[in-house]
């Protein structure tokens, strides 16, 4: 069987997103690219891995690399860290076609809004795609969620637009480094997928609380 891609090569590979066979070098190069990858599939597994140990992070195009979030802030808070992480899983499992580069660009435009809000000063740019725009007000609306079960649970002040900035920094720089750049490239996505089980990611956005 040739494969249908190239149509030069013999097609050697099972492809679970096409559901036939393909060659090993249109895999590779097709590979969340033009190939709308599943998350399980073996070949894409073991390709992020390979990709992600011999991968040469440019440091200039880092995000908001001006600002370096010290690994003592992910303890201090963790729960809203994965408030924004959680959020981001659920969208994503209701919009199947969502990429990393659609979550990274919804994080750094709320970073960038809360970089300013931290400075006193209201300015806000939504991204203008369909998905990076409705992806922004969700992050948007669990913050303010956890702002007030925070301020519930522990009685003190209102979170402060500092550490929300933080926060998404934080995750635009993580994305950054394990984003494989690809248009339908999801590593980051599954990586934050790991973090939750699937019975969590089932329930609905709104029982969004402090995650232990």
């Amino acid at each position: 069987m040739t494969c249908p891609i190239c149509h030069k090569r013999k097609a050697k590979r099972f492809c679970p997103a096409r559901g036939d066979g393909i060659c090993s070098v249109c895999c590779g190069t097709e590979r969340e690219v033009t190939i709308d990858c599943p998350s399980d599939c073996a070949h894409l597994i073991a390709s992020r891995q390979y990709d992600y140990e011999r991968k040469e992070i440019d440091w200039e195009k880092m995000p908001f690399r001006d600002t370096k979030i010290e690994p003592s802030f992910l303890d201090d808070h963790e729960a809203l860290v994965g408030a924004l992480a959680y959020t981001v899983c659920l969208y994503a499992r209701e919009n199947r076609e969502l990429a990393d580069s659609d979550v990274l660009a919804a994080i750094s435009s709320l970073a960038e809004t809360y970089r300013t809000l931290s400075r006193g000063i209201y300015y806000e740019k939504p991204p203008d795609y369909r998905l990076q725009h409705e992806l922004y007000d969700r992050l948007r609306a669990a913050i303010e969620d956890h702002r007030k079960a925070e301020a519930q649970h522990t009685g003190l002040g209102a979170l402060r637009d500092a550490v929300v900035r933080d926060a998404l920094i934080f995750l635009a720089q993580l994305g950054f480094t394990r984003s494989n750049e690809r248009p339908k490239g999801r590593a980051f996505l599954d990586l934050l997928r790991r973090q939750f089980k699937s019975e969590e990611l089932s329930k609905p956005a709104s029982n969004i609380v402090l995650l232990p």
